[in-house]
């Protein structure tokens, strides 16, 4: 449906790169500031939530699960005491990060073990794991009043692997909202108005009778268009920017594409 153009070892760098912005974005905040994006979080809560992801995905590939793994079976998971404070929070943090890149790199690309999703190997939690630490670097950038920014091939992947997800959605819980993100012909297109040489800024999806389909093609008649930099382009499209805002620009009918992002919010 989409590309994909960073390596696997990209990818386990990242694991620790973006965990480090994020301690770095967390550090001297109130960590008992809500999360505007993730209300029903604090700083720290999302900070234990991105830690506790991290262990998971490293106790699922360092053992090559067949299964599932429970919370319960992850060592540390949920976090040092409050009472330890921000410094063993932090450590915790880098500690995770660094066990579930080493664990990733150990594995290898293409290493079977059980996902919850399409893709049943370490190269679909190699990258999971790494856009799961971007989205949430940028909730914590905006509770904390930091700037964010997104390596451009970051960004375009994080709406490609979006996209995958809403397409395995639908075909794997039809009784989902994402259900509804089908027929009629109406087209969505994002355009990322800094797309650096050699990276895709443009996704022209096209709903079908079947669900959708995805093009990296430009047009001037789709029923919405998304426009903005990168960075801004992909947090609307996360639902981490306001469409109203001076950051992107929606033309033409914003109804469709507060339809499409208010059915493809899971996760």
């Amino acid at each position: 449906m989409t590309q994909r153009d960073l390596s696997y070892d990209r990818y386990c760098d990242e694991v620790t790169v973006q965990t480090g912005l994020l301690r770095q974005a967390l550090a001297g905040a109130d960590l008992q500031a809500r999360v505007p994006t993730c209300p029903e979080w604090t700083l720290r809560d999302l900070a234990v939530h991105v830690g506790g992801a991290t262990r998971w995905v490293n106790e699922i590939v360092r053992t090559r699960a067949s299964a599932e793994v429970s919370d319960e079976a992850v060592p540390e998971f949920a976090g040092p005491p409050v009472e330890d404070g921000p410094g063993a929070l932090d450590a915790w943090l880098a500690e995770g990060a660094e066990a579930a890149a080493e664990a990733l790199r150990e594995a290898g690309p293409g290493r079977k073990m059980w996902t919850w999703s399409w893709e049943q190997s370490s190269s679909f939690w190699a990258r999971r794991l790494t856009q799961e630490l971007l989205v949430h670097r940028a909730d914590a950038c905006i509770a904390a009043g930091v700037p964010f920014a997104a390596d451009a091939e970051l960004a375009a992947d994080a709406v490609d692997e979006w996209l995958e997800i809403v397409a395995y959605v639908q075909r794997v819980q039809p009784a989902d909202p994402a259900g509804e993100l089908r027929g009629g012909g109406r087209t969505l297109h994002l355009h990322a108005t800094d797309a650096a040489p050699g990276v895709h800024g443009e996704w022209l999806i096209e709903l079908t009778d079947d669900g959708f389909a995805v093009r990296p093609e430009h047009t001037d008649g789709a029923t919405v268009e998304l426009r903005g930099p990168m960075t801004e382009l992909m947090l609307a499209f996360y639902r981490r920017l306001p469409l109203t805002g001076d950051e992107v620009e929606v033309r033409v009918d914003r109804s469709f594409l507060e339809f499409w992002l208010e059915r493809a919010s899971f996760g």
